[in-house]
């Protein structure tokens, strides 16, 4: 692609304009000749349909339908989906990678609030703030300054499960502080994990030695519920559970229990189900932390996944190969 080829918006037409900013929005189109004006949100309406025949490059998003064979059909000239946000999961189809057309996503610029998220659970949990704010409001009373046993973060034990992007990217922003990171993850061997800088752990040993173990492997039908009874009661006296994953990773009925014995705290960024009911003893729970989905891009971070778009669409129109594209074959172990 050597001129500007023409591209269309796939996705919930409201994230446009929070996506792609005019500044964002003014440089993916000088690579790509896109109409904001014109964001689809069902293939099969007549403008779509119109859209795609012409289109060479889809630039999707949250909210983007299912791109199959049927769609394909009707884009005879697409060459390239950029997709401004992290999973492409929902909407992409093996035939997009059947027909050699390049998949790319910004997962890479979501993971670093999601990893950030994290870092800043870590350092309070390990500094025994959670616990502290409970204790503070029933209370409504302070023994003023002192030390408190048992808290800290000088030389505590952190268990990483799983070297997805965000996993890495935790591991990466806790080198600075004086905490020892420790990792589980089936697809990492030895050298890998040397690589990382951290030692590689079987899952349960890294459960019973951590205080805090924060959680960042993909949502397959092999991690579905793998922190369970079992998992959580591994788990050593005052740690701390993290979870910015999949809700689904977490047997919510055995950290429910766990929670209401006081012996384990959880910071929950997602839940099975999504959102909680309204009576799920997870709001009222002193030892849970939850959160509304937010650890990943929000407010102007959101820019950040269409800056990301518009360099894969600067490298398309270069004739280099897009930078973050999504491998059909390794998809399927991914979030």
């Amino acid at each position: 692609m050597s001129r500007r080829p023409q591209a269309l918006f796939a996705l919930a037409a409201e994230n446009v304009p929070l996506v792609f900013p005019p500044e964002v929005l003014a440089r993916l189109r000088e690579s790509v000749d896109i109409d904001p004006d014109l964001v689809v949100q069902d293939f099969a309406d007549p403008r779509a349909r119109d859209a795609l025949t012409r289109a060479e490059v889809l630039v999707t998003g949250w909210g983007c339908p299912r791109i199959d064979e049927t769609v394909l059909d009707a884009a005879p000239r697409l060459r390239a989906v950029l997709h401004s946000a992290g999973s492409v999961k929902s909407f992409a189809t093996h035939a997009l990678w059947e027909r050699g057309i390049a998949v790319s996503s910004a997962a890479f610029a979501n993971a670093l609030p999601v990893a950030e998220y994290t870092l800043a659970m870590i350092l309070l949990a390990g500094k025994g703030v959670l616990a502290a704010r409970d204790r503070l409001r029933t209370t409504r009373t302070s023994a003023g300054w002192g030390v408190i046993p048992g808290i800290g973060n000088h030389g505590r034990r952190v268990g990483v499960i799983g070297a997805s992007r965000i996993g890495r990217r935790v591991l990466e922003l806790l080198r600075p502080f004086d905490l020892r990171p420790v990792l589980t993850d089936p697809y990492v061997d030895e050298r890998g994990a040397a690589a990382l800088g951290v030692p590689l752990l079987p899952l349960d040993e890294l459960l019973r030695t951590c205080a805090i173990v924060t959680v960042h492997a993909p949502a397959t039908p092999e991690t579905h519920h793998m922190i369970g009874r079992r998992e959580l009661a591994l788990m050593p006296d005052g740690a701390v559970l993290i979870n910015t994953a999949r809700g689904a990773l977490v047997d919510h009925d055995a950290l429910v229990a766990e929670l209401r014995t006081g012996r384990l705290t959880a910071v929950l960024d997602v839940t099975d189900p999504e959102p909680l009911p309204v009576d799920s003893p997870l709001y009222d729970l002193p030892g849970a932390f939850v959160t509304p989905h937010l650890a990943g891009s929000q407010g102007n971070e959101l820019a950040r996944l269409g800056l990301a778009v518009a360099q894969e669409a600067e490298r398309l129109v270069s004739g280099e190969e897009p930078v973050h594209a999504i491998d059909w074959a390794v998809l399927a172990r991914e979030a």
